[in-house]
């Protein structure tokens, strides 16, 4: 038990300092609330409507398109690193390994023009 005595003093000293970091700002700080310093801050602009609003469904499939494309990214990166290190990629394997990533370079730019033909990208349209 002796041998973890420093580790629990080590812990004892984290949790204390998350407390009083947490704690000693709301105790020492003034507090006088106005009506200006209550009212939610929108980027400067005073907040006009409900917040309660929906979002409008491009944005989140903008949010999809990002994710398959930076998925798409994590699998071209690596590749494109193991093609040009010393020791990565095996000269006979190069050619499969390059139809592999065409393929899959292919099926992103397919992905993005069915996005770019169903509108995904137009904000303006009626």
């Amino acid at each position: 038990m002796a041998q973890y005595l420093p580790i629990l003093i080590y812990f004892g000293f984290v949790v204390g300092m998350a407390v009083f970091t947490t704690l000693f700002p709301h105790l020492i700080s003034p507090r006088k609330p106005t009506r200006v310093k209550d009212m939610p801050y929108e980027s400067g602009m005073d907040p006009i409507g409900s917040a309660r609003q929906p979002l409008d469904v491009k944005f989140y499939l903008i949010a999809i398109l990002l994710l398959v494309f930076d998925v798409e990214l994590l699998f071209i990166l690596p590749w494109a690193v193991a093609l040009r290190a010393e020791g990565g990629i095996p000269l006979d394997d190069r050619a499969g390994v390059l139809g592999v990533m065409l393929l899959l370079i292919g099926t992103l730019a397919l992905a993005y023009l069915i996005a770019w033909k169903k509108g995904v990208f137009e904000w303006r349209r009626q």
